[in-house]
């Protein structure tokens, strides 16, 4: 039976990316109310380290992974690389006499240890002098609650994770209470609600996204924005040069690269490169969410019965996040660009064949399987697709990235 799993950005008080945490997403009958703690996460590590690349998963990164009270007292982190797994200790695990010697075990052979949805409670300090992050869920914890944790935590030496962030004022809020790492949504809303006047070049590159959007665009338009921008050149042979398009030789000259990528492709190429230059003020995570989402929505498109419309679900993809890297409202944007009726319906939500994409791919990336599961069912796609969708996104956006 085919497993599937997704991914969450942690954030550092930069806002760049510190790590992952994977998220248990099961089979095509999946519903956390019928699967156990043991089964999500030998689930989750089985389809990340055994099934796939977990290099393709994580970038590279730590990934953080839930271990309930069995699992650490059978010693299963101790099967996984200590370079590429955070353990995270349940909230409900107890801290039994294997549990303390699992994680000090653990804690001496170089692993990292985060104390999961952490509640202050005495019989927890055993666990707290090995645990290297604790985890605090800053939405269902009073803020004196809060403050009163902190500073009992504050003999300990951890680093503090606050959970459940989704606006700028929440991350602003912990960031001054001396949290270092932050998960959530935040980072995929504007910061600000108020409009405001973009900078000139981000104006130029917003005319710039209208210009290749257009259907009778010039293609020899699009080569001399390539051919007269250093930037753009070394990014489109870097592009080539990935890990995702595997080539016999390099790609060496801008003729060559743009007869190997074709009109589609090379239109696809430039607008990546605006929507990453639109964002170059916020987290980098930010442009991956919005490469994964452009190929997800795409290869979604072509595993169901509306194949002709991959190309605009992957520029709704792309576009989906352009709210929060503008600090506009998605309306106003879209005033400006001349996408397709239905590509516009979708980023503002408003009922249409996309907007069942969009839908889609957020309640994925939330694990609202109540949302997607229907949804899928609706558009003719069976669940199985999704996972192979996903990892292929996420192959992507690493290759391009």
């Amino acid at each position: 039976m085919d497993q599937y799993i997704a991914r969450q950005p942690i954030l550092n008080v930069h806002k760049r990316l510190y790590a992952y945490e994977l998220l248990y997403r099961g089979d095509k009958n999946y519903t956390l109310d019928k699967v156990s703690g043991n089964q999500a996460t030998t689930s989750v590590l089985s389809s990340a380290f055994l099934t796939k690349d977990i290099d393709d998963i994580s970038g590279h990164r730590p990934c953080f992974v839930n271990f309930p009270q069995q699992l650490l007292e059978k010693m299963l982190p101790f099967s996984f690389p200590k370079s590429q797994i955070v353990v995270e200790v349940l909230e409900d695990v107890k801290p039994s006499a294997k549990v303390i010697d699992a994680c000090s075990r653990l804690h001496k052979a170089g692993y990292k240890i985060a104390l999961d949805d952490f509640v202050y409670d005495r019989t927890l300090e055993p666990l707290l002098e090995l645990a290297d992050i604790v985890k605090i869920d800053i939405r269902m914890t009073p803020l004196d609650t809060i403050m009163r944790t902190l500073n009992l935590l504050s003999r300990h030496n951890v680093k503090l994770l606050a959970e459940k962030v989704e606006t700028m004022k929440e991350f602003e809020q912990a960031a001054k209470m001396g949290f270092r790492y932050y998960q959530g949504y935040f980072f995929c809303k504007p910061e600000k609600i108020k409009i405001r006047v973009l900078s000139a070049n981000k104006a130029i590159l917003l005319q710039l996204l209208a210009e290749v959007t257009r259907k009778d665009t010039d293609i020899d338009k699009l080569h001399k924005i390539i051919q007269t921008d250093l930037a753009i050149t070394y990014k489109l042979f870097k592009f080539l040069n990935s890990a995702y398009f595997y080539r016999l030789q390099e790609v060496k000259t801008v003729k060559h690269a743009i007869a190997y990528l074709g009109e589609r492709e090379l239109r696809r190429f430039i607008l990546l490169m605006i929507v990453s230059e639109l964002a170059v003020e916020k987290p980098g995570e930010l442009v991956r969410l919005a490469l994964v989402r452009a190929k997800f929505c795409e290869l979604l498109g072509l595993a169901s019965p509306h194949r002709a419309a991959a190309s605009e679900l992957f520029i709704m993809g792309l576009f989906s996040l352009l709210d929060a890297m503008l600090d506009l409202e998605m309306k106003d944007i879209l005033g400006n660009l001349p996408v397709s009726n239905r590509i516009k319906e979708a980023l503002l939500l408003e009922p249409g064949l996309y907007t069942t994409f969009l839908k889609i791919l957020i309640a994925f990336e939330r694990e609202q399987s109540s949302i997607f599961t229907p949804l899928l069912a609706n558009l003719g796609v069976e669940y199985e697709e999704v996972s192979k969708c996903y990892h292929t996104a996420v192959t992507y956006a690493n290759g391009l990235l």
